[in-house]
């Protein structure tokens, strides 16, 4: 986060000959910010609310920081992305998407909350733009599922062999939605697919600094259709692309086979209501456009936290 700080000084001058010829001086400083939305879980895996600026230490690429802002998030309004993964593997997922978007919107939205809605195959088609009614979100969700195409997409519009362009949903959804969203919003993305990529412009690694960049935390439900019963090679590839996603940016991966969404959700929304938010300037100046690697954790014993694990100097 930069924030550019205009500081006007006008000197008042009493001699009328002098006043004709003043001008008003601007001074400009410049101060880089670096902010992180975080988690807290003790060992059993709760949220931990309540928590401090002294009870947070934050290290980037091994040298201490100073936290220069701090303050709990847990009262900032949503704004939400669902991108849903309508590619031919999910086909079988269809409306059990549509049932667990439908949980997920009515247990997290509150008035002062935005979602919006993405469904992808090798196309990108905004469904919803952002919206508060949790009904109007899964109306449209459910109108392309029965084949209603009249929706603008999103991203680059262009001919793709393969099926699936995961990664370009979340990059533009970033890029393209939240990252006009203002700082007083928390901004997360939950992406509901098996991971499998096959037909994006941009890598696992773009999506991860997008989002990164715009401190957005993702979330994913992994639906996996399986051959005989066992994972194959692509398989866990989609498995490990949501993890990472989810991991590199202070999310969670959930997999519909192995957890309830009912208890995922609610430690989604548990999640969400009780974050921190964290600012410290550099110490590193050089905006190089290398890779600052940054571990925020606790300094109370027995706590993990959940955070972005570095971004782009920039």
């Amino acid at each position: 986060m930069t924030l550019l700080v205009r500081l006007f000084a006008t000197t008042l001058l009493f001699a009328p000959v002098l006043l004709r010829s003043q001008s008003v001086p601007t001074i400009e400083v410049e101060t880089h910010l670096i902010d992180s939305t975080v988690s807290v879980h003790d060992s059993a895996g709760n949220v931990v609310s309540g928590l401090t600026r002294n009870d947070f230490s934050v290290v980037e690429d091994g040298v201490p920081q100073a936290i220069r802002f701090f303050t709990p998030a847990e009262q900032l309004p949503l704004s939400i992305g669902l991108i849903i993964d309508a590619s031919g593997s999910q086909q079988k997922f269809i409306r059990q998407h549509e049932r667990d978007v439908e949980s997920f919107l009515r247990k997290i939205l509150q008035p002062q909350d935005q979602a919006f809605a993405v469904c992808f195959g090798n196309h990108l088609r905004l469904i919803s733009d952002f919206s508060g009614s949790a009904p109007a979100i899964v109306d449209n969700i459910h109108r392309f599922d029965k084949g209603n195409m009249d929706f603008p997409e999103i991203g680059p519009q262009e001919k793709r062999d393969m099926g699936t362009a995961l990664y370009d949903a979340v990059f533009y959804s970033v890029t393209e939605k939240l990252s006009a969203v203002g700082w007083r919003r928390r901004k997360i993305i939950l992406i509901f697919s098996d991971g499998e990529d096959n037909s994006s412009e941009r890598d696992l690694i773009d999506a991860i600094e997008a989002a990164q960049t715009a401190n957005t935390l993702i979330y994913s439900v992994r639906y996996t259709e399986l051959e005989r019963g066992r994972m194959n090679a692509r398989n866990r590839y989609g498995m490990r692309a949501l993890d990472h996603l989810s991991g590199r940016t202070g999310g969670r991966s959930f997999d519909v086979r192995a957890v309830s969404l009912d208890r995922a959700f609610a430690e989604i929304s548990d999640d969400l209501r009780s974050l921190y938010e964290i600012a410290y300037q550099s110490t590193n100046r050089v905006r190089d456009g290398s890779y600052r690697k940054v571990v925020i954790q606790s300094t109370r014993s027995g706590l993990t936290v959940r955070s972005r694990t570095g971004y782009i100097a920039r």
